[in-house]
């Protein structure tokens, strides 16, 4: 590792646009893109701010670590899937649940009720078809100016993409399954 100076530039450049509600995406195929909007809920809820979680591909009765932690400290998250698609009996079903949970979370997101809003695996019912993305750019467009939402799940298409404010694209450099070691308790649920 070679060692550097910190910076030392004062003058540091502070934007002057108005503050306003953002899309943000967390996409990309290494590990974390939950994790990070899981982080913003948080540190929204940290500040008194009404938050929304929505999995797509969560069950409703899902009780990993995520779920315990926000009911503890009463951030709604809610399944709307019947798991990943690999799993499904049914995929039918599975693409109407997908449907059902996106005219909840789009009605939550177009009442302005919510300062942040995540949907979580989103790209997946996006990807398969499931979803319509012209209704769900349409929601982002004409949500209230202060709802933030956030969106994750890889492969998210271009133009999400091109409309979010923030993207971030998750790397995998390395993971451990690819050691051979397998997923566990409180890292991966």
């Amino acid at each position: 590792m070679e060692i550097e100076q910190p910076p030392v530039d004062r003058q540091r450049v502070v934007p002057s646009g108005e503050r306003r509600g953002l899309v943000l995406v967390h996409t990309g195929d290494g590990k974390g893109k939950s994790t990070a909007a899981f982080g913003l809920a948080l540190r929204a809820h940290g500040r008194g701010k009404a938050v929304r979680i929505y999995q797509f591909m969560k069950v409703p009765s899902a009780r990993f670590g995520e779920h315990r932690v926000f009911e503890q400290l009463g951030v709604p998250i809610e399944g709307l899937g019947d798991g990943f698609s690999w799993k499904s009996k049914d995929l039918e079903h599975s693409a109407e649940l997908a449907r059902e949970g996106w005219a909840r979370a789009e009605s939550v997101i177009r009442a302005g009720d919510h300062f942040l809003v995540v949907l979580d695996e989103i790209m997946y019912p996006l990807r398969y078809g499931w979803l319509g993305l012209d209704s769900v750019l349409a929601c982002l467009r004409e949500r209230p100016p202060h709802v933030h939402v956030v969106l994750t799940g890889r492969g998210a298409p271009a133009e999400l993409i091109e409309l979010a404010d923030t993207v971030t694209e998750m790397t995998m450099v390395k993971h451990h399954y690819k050691a051979g070691v397998p997923a566990q308790r409180g890292i991966e649920d």
